[in-house]
């Protein structure tokens, strides 16, 4: 029998949701903040409510962020000398 945490869940099980639980929100930052930057509202709320162990962030990050790198970039200022 496995050492459990007092909560009749095994040790072993808990630590590997800790561990799932971590890399979820650490994709999920990732691409909410890129959603965010990029004024992207559907992406957004789709990322911020749909759990998907990261998959769904990894997919916004590597498939569809790359496909339109003029959104979210800020305007250049044109300096021109005098």
């Amino acid at each position: 029998m496995e050492p459990s945490l007092g909560l009749g869940v095994p040790f072993l099980s808990s630590g590997l949701f800790v561990a799932l639980a971590l890399w979820s929100v650490v994709w999920k930052g990732i691409a909410l903040w890129k959603a965010a930057r990029r004024d992207q509202l559907g992406w957004y709320l789709a990322l911020l409510v749909l759990n998907t162990v990261g998959l769904l962030p990894m997919i916004y990050i590597f498939l569809v962020a790359p496909r339109h790198p003029e959104l979210g970039t800020a305007p250049q200022a044109n300096i021109t000398e005098s």
